[in-house]
């Protein structure tokens, strides 16, 4: 999906004109309309500002052009898993188990994967491999670089 229909999209879902998205964004009606032709993009600013008016990150705003991974624990992410900072803003790079109000929840390696083996072993995939999987994984991953 393409910029301009996920920010018509949102607009209409959240039930606002073109006028009542410009006034909360403080741009002209016409700015709003444009973006939703498709003839511009809404610069960062406003991105960052639109992702706290719809509670969706940038990635949603821009059609998801990348697939983002926690770059903690490695799990893929989108709008209902992505951490936040302690001001609402959305931190793209991990997941809301690894990253919450402003701190990390494992201090090593070690931690994280004990816990994913807990947690993620099953009869499909057991505990050797999940171990095997996080131990091959984790360490390229940027947190933990």
């Amino acid at each position: 999906m393409d910029t301009k229909d996920v920010i018509l999209e949102l607009r209409t879902k959240s039930g606002l004109s073109q006028e009542e998205l410009a006034q909360k964004l403080m741009v002209t009606r016409q700015a709003v309309s444009r973006w939703e032709n498709g003839e511009t993009i809404p610069n960062i600013d406003t991105l960052k500002l639109l992702s706290k008016v719809f509670d969706v990150s940038i990635n949603t705003l821009l059609g998801q052009p990348r697939q983002l991974v926690c770059q903690c624990c490695g799990m893929p992410l989108d709008d209902s898993t992505i951490s936040k900072e302690p001001n609402g803003d959305f931190n793209e790079e991990y997941c809301k188990w690894c990253y919450a109000d402003g701190e990390f929840k494992y201090t090593s390696k070690e931690q994280l994967i004990d816990f994913c083996v807990e947690h993620m072993a099953n009869e499909n995939w057991p505990a050797e491999q999940v171990r095997a999987h996080m131990e091959a994984l984790v360490p390229k991953l940027n947190h933990w670089k």
